[in-house]
């Protein structure tokens, strides 16, 4: 592909940048470019050059660029063009999982694009899951905690359990955000076992309201 960060860097708004950064907590370098006119720029610049043919090595050289949306970039990519990518693609993922980690990225990747992932090759689950869910990155530990929000009636009801008991004692917000995100989105399918998990489990406060936002305690 031609230089997209040209393009993008073309198009900053110092004025919509300042508002941006201070939402993320400035961790973050913005350009000022908002969603719609992000994927507004995105979708001409592949209309005038093509698809990307390297996606996955594409989207790991953005992910090194300082602009936060060049990391949404990489994402809308993988969202449009990343749906049957080889096994082996769920390293990459990994990577950009871990790489300028924060919510934004972190569950782009995890309610879509490994969520899809783990779909195509549900032989890979098992393994990157255990690694997730028993190690100490917080936000590999949040993806295995979501990475199955979609899956509605498929969910594997006592993975999600496991791994959401396995880091009840955290006080990372994150991780308890998390929790409760994905005990709700259960609910909607089997809200008498989320009741029953939340009713004999020590969740944290905000994991429990989360958990029960829609269904009410019972």
């Amino acid at each position: 592909m031609k230089d997209i960060q040209a393009l993008f860097r073309a198009n900053r708004s110092l004025e919509e940048a300042g508002p941006m950064e201070a939402y993320m907590k400035n961790q973050f370098t913005f350009l000022g470019i908002k969603a719609g006119k992000r994927k507004k720029l995105l979708a001409e610049f592949i209309k005038e050059n093509g698809a990307p043919t390297d996606l996955l090595d594409y989207v790991i050289v953005l992910f090194k660029e300082e602009e936060r949306e060049f990391q949404h970039v990489a994402i809308d990519l993988l969202s449009r063009y990343g749906k049957e990518q080889p096994r082996e693609a769920i390293q990459v993922y990994e990577k950009l999982i871990v790489t300028k980690s924060w919510w934004d990225t972190v569950d782009g990747l995890a309610g879509t694009i490994i969520s899809n992932h783990f779909k195509l090759y549900p032989d890979l689950i098992p393994t990157y899951n255990e690694a997730w869910i028993n190690g100490e990155n917080i936000w590999l530990a949040r993806t295995a905690i979501l990475f199955q929000l979609k899956y509605k009636e498929q969910t594997d009801t006592e993975l999600l359990f496991s791994n959401c008991e396995k880091w009840l004692g955290s006080k990372e917000f994150f991780i308890q955000k998390a929790i409760g995100w994905a005990l709700r989105q259960y609910a909607k399918v089997d809200s008498d076992a989320v009741h029953v998990f939340v009713n004999t489990h020590p969740l944290a406060p905000l994991s429990r309201r989360e958990a029960l936002k829609h269904i009410g305690d019972t």
